[in-house]
């Protein structure tokens, strides 16, 4: 039953449900990553506090709260899923879709290409680590062959160079005047109301969703792991699309690519340990989450490459990256069929 049981669980009602849920989380994060910025701007906040933790906070809310219900439902597969495939997503289509929004090529700069990339490649390493720590030393007993418990010490590693990134975006910041906006222009307390209504329709939006989802992979018997890194990671990256395309637009490349990045790297150092540290320890699966990892590497690869050309995305390089999370999408169905196994999960 879905809907605290209202209606049945059957696949057509979680098709539609997840369609809902999906224009519900759509609605959320916009209302959401609104208030975050204008309240942002009321306070006088630092652009590195704003962009990397507001904003952060309003457009990876939906892949956070994916991976806390994932863990409460016991399907923890499915949120390391849901934050890997939207990584993927983030990176092929996203900036895809926000060179081809606007009349020109993207532009970038050497901070995103080097600093920002390298910084994000780092993140990536530091979670396999982490899942590599978990094998090794707290092996699960009775499941597949390298599957380990990741507990809260194990949590706190990706959390602490979390906290690193921060201050070295800090550490960026010279000569900040703290700049408020006066009364007028922004009422706080409608802003702050809106910031809550969009947490909770998010919150629930996304229970729903990944209750939809894995009841449709019990269904159809596709691989939870696999469900979050198609369904759920296309739903909850809405937000951040939404971001970047309307910075592309208004000529603002550098919040554009900027937004993609620093999604990212909270969702990879901050989502899923949080996760991990309200649950108290989930086991993961070390040969399903290493082959996902390493597309997600390739796909930052292709990313970087084609940026540094010139230091813009053309229109031709956005479609590559297009056809590239197209071929990524087909291997995915191709694992679920069993077709290709590359995941042994």
């Amino acid at each position: 039953m879905v809907l605290g049981g209202l209606l049945p669980s059957t696949p057509a009602t979680n098709v539609l449900l997840v369609l809902v849920a999906t224009g519900v989380i759509w609605l959320g994060s916009g209302w959401l990553e609104h208030a975050a910025d204008r309240l942002a701007a009321y306070y006088g906040l630092p652009a590195v506090v704003q962009g990397s933790v507001i904003v952060a906070l309003g457009s990876s809310f939906p892949e956070f709260t994916s991976v806390l219900f994932a863990s409460l439902a016991g399907v923890f597969d499915m949120g390391v899923g849901a934050i890997v495939g939207s990584a993927i997503f983030n990176i092929l289509v996203i900036p895809a879709l926000s060179g081809l929004s606007t009349e020109g090529d993207l532009e970038t700069s050497r901070v995103i290409v080097y600093k920002e990339a390298q910084f994000y490649m780092v993140a990536v390493a530091t979670l396999v680590v982490t899942f590599a720590l978990a094998v090794i030393y707290i092996p699960v007993a009775d499941a597949p062959p390298l599957t380990g418990l990741i507990t809260r010490p194990l949590a706190a590693i990706p959390l602490l160079l979390y906290g690193l990134y921060l201050f070295i975006q800090w550490q960026d910041v010279d000569d900040y005047d703290g700049d408020t906006s006066s009364d007028d222009d922004i009422a706080v307390a409608r802003e702050w109301g809106r910031l809550a209504l969009g947490l909770v329709l998010i919150l629930v939006a996304v229970e729903q969703l990944v209750g939809s989802v894995e009841s449709l992979g019990a269904t159809f018997g596709i691989p939870t792991f696999l469900a979050g890194v198609t369904i759920i990671a296309a739903a909850t990256s809405l937000p951040d699309l939404l971001v970047s395309v309307r910075s592309a637009q208004n000529g603002n490349s550098a919040t554009s690519l900027g937004n993609v990045l620093g999604s990212n790297t909270f969702d990879l150092l901050v989502a899923i340990p949080v996760g991990v540290l309200i649950v108290g320890s989930v086991p993961i699966d070390f040969a399903v989450a290493v082959p996902m990892m390493g597309v997600l590497t390739l796909a930052t690869v292709l990313l970087f490459t084609l940026l540094r050309t010139e230091l813009s995305l053309t229109r031709p390089e956005a479609y590559v990256l297009l056809v590239a999370y197209f071929v990524f999408v087909v291997w995915a169905i191709a694992e679920s069929a069993g077709v290709t196994q590359l995941v042994r999960g």
